[in-house]
Order: structure tokens, then sequence, then C-alpha cells
């Protein structure tokens, strides 16, 4: 750890500064925000889910119970925000990783109280 502020620290050339970073935050539309935010738990929860190359290495269903849940609240939260156009695809996968949770469980949840059926209903397969 350093003992130096950020502020304090010289700006390289590789490293753009804080005014920078802001103002390309600041051009990204929120639709894309939301959608990196839910792709990335989208990843996440795949992982734990030992649905990558690597299997069961990283597999934890504790950990994909809530990568899953929050990617369904934050979906459930932004349907009126992002067209059908960002969000089906996303529902999709959201279904195949409450799907995958379910044959990966040893002891399914009853309908309706999987991960992220709060928010979806229950999951069928």
């Amino acid at each position: 750890m350093s003992d130096t502020s950020p502020s304090d620290r010289p700006e390289t050339a590789g490293s753009p500064g804080f005014d920078a970073m802001t103002r390309d935050i600041a051009e990204v539309p929120a639709v894309e925000v939301i959608v990196t935010v839910a792709v990335n738990l989208m990843s996440a929860a795949a992982v734990k889910l030992g649905l990558t190359e690597e299997g069961d290495k990283y597999k934890d269903l504790d950990e994909a119970r809530k990568l899953v849940h929050a990617l369904a609240g934050l979906l459930d939260a932004s349907t009126t925000e992002i067209s059908s156009f960002h969000a089906a695809p996303l529902r999709d996968g959201l279904k195949s990783l409450q799907l995958a949770f379910r044959e990966a469980s040893l002891v399914p949840d009853e309908p309706g109280q999987g991960p992220g059926e709060k928010y979806t209903g229950p999951v069928y397969g």
C-alpha cells in the first residue's frame, strides 16, 4: 500500500486522469452500462455454476445463487429502461442460468424459490 494519494501521483501517458475517465463514462449511454453489468453478472454466474471449460474448478453454488439473484433483480428493475432488443437475450440467458442452477443443485429449490425467481416467477425445465 502506498502513502501517496491518487491525487498526488503524476499522470502517466498510459493512465488517463480522473477527469478523462469521468468524461468517458459520461459518454456511455445508460443502456450500455446496464447491459454490460448484466453480461458481467451472467459470466460470473456461469463460472460459479461450473459451466466453463474449467468445469467444477470454480463451482460454488452459494456464490452462483447470489449472482443469478442480482442479475434477475437488475433485469426486473431495468425492464422499462432497456428495449426488448437488449432485454430479450438477457432474459433468455437468465433463464438458462436458473435452469443450470436447478440442475446443479443436489436438492433443487421448490418452484418459485430458486435464485431470481422472486423476480421472474417459477422456472421450469
